[in-house]
């Protein structure tokens, strides 16, 4: 699919996320108990502000075009800066996920971070909706990358 798509299509998600917030799940929960997204330990930030999130994911069924979004921040800061998004494949295995993206020059800082993860799918006719399939919050360590 290329970027522009993605970049798309999260961004649907994303504003159909801000519409439906009710409905998300709280940290850390997910819609069935086999589905999960994990946040590794540590995150990556380069001098040129480029970050790096991975984690693992598993997820079952999926209709519609699932993705990996995470977002990032550091701090005192409430602000979030989304970290990509990359597709995902819910067919019920372990996957691993990373996603890459470019903040401000200094904005980020090698340090304590939070980090929140989740899988959503987009789903329906003409309006697509989001459905989450696991969110998880995090603590992170970010580090020179």
């Amino acid at each position: 699919m290329p970027a522009s798509r993605v970049r798309r299509v999260l961004g649907t998600a994303a504003g159909a996320a801000l519409l439906l917030c009710a409905a998300v799940p709280s940290a850390g929960a997910t819609a069935e108990p086999f589905e999960r997204v994990t946040v590794d330990a540590t995150g990556k930030v380069a001098p040129d502000g480029t970050l790096t999130l991975s984690g693992t994911y598993r997820c079952r069924g999926g209709s519609g075009p699932v993705f990996v979004s995470s977002s990032l921040w550091q701090g005192d800061s409430r602000v979030r800066k989304g970290v990509g998004g990359s597709e995902a494949v819910c067919d019920g295995a372990d996957h691993r996920w990373t996603n890459t993206d470019k903040a401000e020059r200094g904005r980020f800082r090698p340090g304590p971070a939070r980090v929140e993860a989740t899988v959503t799918e987009l789903s329906g006719g003409w309006l697509l909706l989001p459905r989450f399939h696991a969110v998880r919050q995090q603590r992170i360590t970010l580090v020179k990358g």
